[in-house]
């Protein structure tokens, strides 16, 4: 219907969008005849969501034309915004925009960079930021899950923690198994991810390539290829991640920073 009432593709974009737009909105309000308030949030994340792809789908024409190196700035400067974006969500976490900056670097970084050498993502410009992008973006989702699953499973068992320090156990000891309930809670909806591949949701990178007249079986091992790398990639943020806030939940002394900093808010 859309097609045949707008000619061009921005038009045409535009109207999708607005379709899209009213759904989620009524959404809301369905929500909110159950007393659950998301209007304010949602209409903000609408647009915002909006202006933010229009302005990279307007920067890319640029970055496209450009040399080489402006695609890897360009991933420089994603990681960056993820880092601060993850924080936000942890702002009570200590050092929370550094340990995500390190981990997510880490993570996203050396998967693109190892994967990007061996000729799996395609250097040009066209691919290397697409497919950066995605692993850049479900890195800074498992880091935020992973932080906040640490910070929970610490301020719920505070005095076990400081039990275990008052016995003698070192600061890594003490936490070692909220450590690995973050990291396995991190990577549940990843794994759920490759398990439901091609059964349950065939992702955007198969259909893209698909519309575009690639092989379907190319397509469909690529798409693979692609959410390996998401795990992959998530996989080492969130065990980074987690072993960088291990570190910062204690002082020198080794007092239990997150506990205290609770107390302080209270």
């Amino acid at each position: 219907m859309l097609t045949q009432l707008f000619d061009t593709p921005i038009a045409l974009g535009l109207a999708q969008a607005t379709a899209t737009a009213v759904l989620s909105l009524l959404v809301v309000w369905i929500a909110r005849s159950q007393d659950v308030h998301l209007e304010r949030d949602a209409l903000v994340a609408l647009l915002r969501g909006l202006v933010q792809v229009t302005a990279v789908g307007s920067v890319l024409v640029l970055v496209f034309q450009g040399p080489p190196a402006a695609g890897v700035l360009v991933l420089v400067g994603m990681t960056v915004l993820a880092a601060y974006i993850a924080s936000r969500r942890v702002k009570d976490v200590p050092a929370a925009f550094w340990v995500s900056l390190q981990g997510i670097g880490f993570g996203a970084g050396l998967v693109i960079a190892v994967m990007t050498a061996l000729g799996v993502i395609d250097p040009a410009m066209t691919s290397l930021i697409p497919v950066g992008s995605m692993v850049i973006a479900n890195a800074m989702n498992t880091n935020t899950q992973a932080l906040e699953r640490f910070r929970a499973e610490v301020l719920a068992h505070t005095g076990h923690i400081e039990a275990a320090l008052a016995l003698g156990a070192p600061p890594n000891r003490a936490v070692a198994s909220y450590v690995q309930a973050a990291v396995q809670a991190s990577l549940i909806p990843r794994i759920d991810s490759l398990r439901s591949l091609g059964i349950v949701w065939i992702p955007g990178v198969m259909t893209g390539m698909i519309l575009a007249g690639s092989d379907p079986i190319y397509a469909s091992i690529y798409q693979f290829v692609v959410i390996a790398m998401i795990f992959a990639s998530s996989g080492l943020t969130s065990v980074a991640s987690t072993l960088l806030i291990r570190s910062q939940a204690f002082t020198v002394a080794e007092q239990l920073i997150l506990r205290r900093q609770e107390e302080n808010a209270g």
